[in-house]
């Protein structure tokens, strides 16, 4: 007992002392050195046979990690992705992994909120249950694009189109006591929260358009919408996670000059996708809701003053407020 316990506060120190660090916390070197601690126990020894899991953004990258880790361990996917033909090849793809799931196909862009209402419905038709649902879409662009109902794609992709689908699917995922996992990024560290109660917005101009800090902003909107929902919604657990720099085409494609400097050191798909399909699966995801993950370790939101002073709870009102009113929810 008292060596398992020394191991485990070493585990924790090390673990504290990387996350502190930074790069070697994000890189392959953070989650070598975890996944080696005591309490680590291996994705493979876990069962989802049964568990009716909704992905998103599934063609590629960490979402088609997610996917195949999950299919292995027995879950049914519904996997949702905007292009048919790439997303059939991803299910067929799935189908091949050993396992007693189930893969269905849902073909929406997570960014037009018509496509995410029609994917809803197709989701729970017949009274069809809904235990964890995984937002991974995403999209890092270069120049400002909007969606064909007028909103900037990265925040339509990473910000309305879950918080609709979540709210559409509530009914199921409380019948089910069920999980909310978002697929954020440690990149919203340097985001402030924007009040839209004081004529901030979420949407840069045309003028001001970047779109790292776009998605940056994006993605603190969805951790700070994460702690919300779970206040808002006991009976559902919800969580966020940050996956560490992994090697992924939208790395290779977006982020050309990281992705070549640090190649080196960044995880694997795989490793990215680690925690998320943890949380799915662990006892741990459904023991506390609202946390922001990494590494199967919670992590603060705010690591800046300036982004913790911007967290107020009227700039929280207000997000909350604007996508419901945008999505068209009534109270």
């Amino acid at each position: 007992m008292g060596s398992s316990h020394a191991s485990g506060r070493l585990d924790r120190i090390v673990d504290s002392v990387l996350d502190a660090a930074v790069v070697p916390g994000y890189s392959r070197i953070g989650y070598a050195v975890r996944s080696r601690g005591a309490a680590w126990r291996g994705i493979d020894t876990y069962d989802l046979t049964g568990r009716r899991i909704v992905i998103s953004g599934v063609t590629s990258g960490l979402g088609a990690a997610t996917a195949r880790q999950l299919r292995s361990i027995g879950a049914d996917l519904v996997i949702i992705g905007r292009d048919a033909g790439r997303t059939e090849q991803a299910a067929t793809a799935l189908r091949t992994v050993p396992g007693p799931g189930t893969v269905e196909v849902v073909v929406a862009d997570m960014g037009e909120l018509h496509q995410v209402r029609a994917a809803a419905e197709a989701i729970v038709a017949g009274g069809r249950p809904v235990d964890v649902v995984v937002h991974n879409a995403g999209a890092l662009l270069a120049r400002r694009t909007l969606t064909s109902e007028g909103h900037e794609v990265t925040i339509a992709t990473h910000v309305l189109g879950p918080f609709l689908l979540t709210s559409l699917l509530l009914s199921a995922l409380k019948a089910s006591a069920g999980r909310v996992i978002t697929v954020a990024s440690g990149g919203m560290y340097g985001s402030p929260l924007p009040d839209l109660g004081s004529g901030e917005t979420l949407e840069m101009s045309p003028a001001s358009y970047n779109g790292t800090r776009q998605y940056a902003i994006a993605k603190r909107a969805q951790v700070t919408l994460n702690e919300l929902w779970a206040t808002e919604q006991p009976a559902v657990h919800f969580q966020a996670m940050h996956p560490g720099w992994a090697d992924t085409p939208g790395v290779k494609t977006s982020l050309p000059t990281f992705g070549r400097l640090l190649k080196p050191i960044l995880r694997t798909p795989d490793e990215g996708a680690d925690t998320v399909c943890w949380l799915a699966a662990d006892d741990a995801g459904a023991t506390s809701s609202g946390g922001f993950w990494c590494d199967r370790a919670r992590r603060p939101i705010h690591r800046l003053p300036t982004t913790r002073h911007s967290d107020t709870a009227s700039a929280r009102a207000a997000l909350w407020r604007w996508c419901r009113t945008t999505c068209e929810l009534s109270e």
